[in-house]
């Protein structure tokens, strides 16, 4: 492979021209940093022996930690194969996992034309459709949705592929690199991304080929690797490892940030997950046990329920299959600085399976039978009848709100709780209705804001709890990684979102200050 300084050395021009979009670096020239220009170089400054006039690379994997500037980068790479690659009506093209994410380096682009003078006179920008028109050579550069269908027939000159990671299968990656670029003299595909937690994915597929390259296991000369992060048995606690993992330490994110996200990793294992795998570049598994059950057990004051009559409270119901745990937890909220948030859960199982669940599960439900944590009712499956009569008697004890309920199993139950008076929220079991109130029962855990008096069931359910993490650091009870019972936390996890979002009414003292999420 030659090297040609000329080529490389029109792209880092042509980049350094541009200017900085966000923050202290907005308007600043774009100097790209040491790790930058070294792909920069290499990409656009490498030849065929063969044909010296041709780039030698057309796939370019770029697997970086957040908060490296890979957006910028990723943008500037985008203008100048749209202005500056000597291709006559070139198709340039942002994807990602959907067009939202796709959006995010072309507005970066956007942002970057608007301040050069130079290329708001050649560029057209049409905001609704994201799309840009170089009139000069008639090129276009434009955002796509991730619909697979739609993308067969493009005439790839460039692609953008935007946190790879995220990709839930691998059509829309083989419709943007499988003969789409067959038409241009030296097409190109820019990886850029995160690390991700699916060693089953399409990036992770990429991800091995670029270390088995870089590691000389494998060859492609077609294909340029970097990857910054750290491998399995590197030890991510230590600090050294950090400024190998993020080559742009110290100018586009201080240590300090480093250091204030690897404090709050140490309180739970969810938060470990996501320091390593964001801000080490780790793949680590994307689901993990979530509670950190002596800082649980901290937490177990004696919860007195009598004194609780009358107090405003929330409800969670999480409804079984007729033959299963099912459970509400009532959250009553605090009504002065002192006082935690406090829970009272209740659980029942079929009586006349009890004995075979203590044998085959080895749980110790006949326990808390006799000790009054766990409810039985008569017959070989859970009797909704009883339960709606012994919510009524709690609605007589205590001001119950609203229930939240899981959608799946409920419709019966539901419309008898709602003749009997009681409003009934449904409630999504996704990140988008999980996440808020999951980050914000494990800092109220840490901060010993809760009491749930130690219930044994309760706390079966929060040790066997594990969490699913998604790429924008949502977190949700993952049901499917957790093997044993969890119906207890998803519960009080219900019922804590009502009390949060109903603050005013129960006079909490979190009204004002709002949600601090960990």
């Amino acid at each position: 492979m030659a090297f040609d300084e000329q080529k490389a050395r029109r792209v880092l021009d042509f980049i350094e021209c541009l200017k900085h979009t966000k923050g202290e670096f907005h308007g600043k020239p774009f100097l790209l940093l040491p790790w930058q220009q070294q792909i920069v170089s290499d990409v656009f400054g490498t030849v065929r022996d063969e044909n010296p006039e041709i780039r030698q690379f057309t796939q370019a994997y770029i697997e970086i930690p957040k908060k490296q500037g890979k957006s910028e980068l990723g943008a500037a790479l985008a203008l100048n194969m749209l202005t500056n690659d000597d291709e006559w009506r070139a198709e340039v093209y942002s994807c990602a996992s959907d067009r939202q994410q796709a959006g995010i380096v072309f507005d970066v682009a956007v942002d970057m034309v608007k301040q050069s003078p130079a290329l708001m006179k050649r560029i057209r920008i049409i905001p609704s459709t994201k799309r840009m028109i170089y009139d000069p050579t008639g090129s276009i550069y434009q955002v796509l949705s991730s619909e697979v269908a739609t993308k067969h027939g493009l005439n790839v000159s460039a692609c953008i592929f935007d946190e790879l990671h995220t990709q839930p299968n691998r059509a829309l990656y083989d419709v943007m690199t499988q003969g789409s670029g067959d038409a241009r003299k030296q097409p190109l595909w820019v990886f850029l991304t995160t690390a991700g937690t699916d060693r089953t994915s399409i990036c992770w597929e990429v991800h091995q080929k670029a270390v088995d390259i870089l590691e000389g296991r494998k060859r492609d000369p077609r294909f340029y690797p970097v990857v910054f992060g750290l491998s399995d048995g590197e030890d991510w606690q230590e600090e050294q490892n950090w400024y190998k993992a993020n080559p742009s330490l110290g100018h586009t994110i201080t240590i300090d940030k480093v250091r204030d996200a690897y404090h709050k990793a140490l309180e739970t294992p969810a938060d470990e997950n996501m320091f390593r795998q964001l801000r080490l570049n780790q793949w680590v598994k994307q689901s993990v046990r979530w509670m950190p059950m002596d800082r649980w057990d901290e937490c177990g004051g004696a919860v007195d329920a009598q004194t609780l009559e009358g107090r405003v409270c929330y409800a969670g119901l999480d409804l079984s299959s007729t033959s299963d745990l099912t459970t509400i937890v009532l959250v009553f909220p605090p009504e002065s600085e002192e006082e935690p948030y406090t829970v009272l859960p209740f659980f029942w199982l079929p009586e006349d399976t009890l004995s075979l669940r203590v044998r085959r599960d080895h749980v110790m439900y006949d326990v808390w039978t006799a000790q009054q944590y766990l409810m039985t009712t008569e017959g070989n499956v859970v009797h909704y009848g009883f339960i709606e009569q012994f919510i009524v008697r709690l609605g007589e004890r205590y001001n119950i709100k609203e229930i939240a309920y899981d959608r799946w199993n409920a419709t019966m139950m539901v419309q008898t709780l709602e003749d009997d008076g009681f409003t009934t929220i449904p409630f999504g079991q996704g990140f988008r209705d999980m996440s808020p109130p999951t980050k914000e029962l494990m800092r109220i855990v840490l901060e010993h804001k809760l009491a749930h008096g130690g219930h044994p069931v309760l706390r079966w359910n929060m040790d066997n709890a594990f969490v699913r993490t998604d790429p924008a650091g949502n977190q949700k009870i993952d049901k499917e990684k957790s093997t044993e019972k969890v119906d207890g936390a998803v519960a009080l996890v219900m019922a804590l979102d009502r009390a949060m979002k109903n603050q005013g009414s129960g006079g909490s003292v979190y009204d004002g200050r709002g949600l601090l999420f960990i």
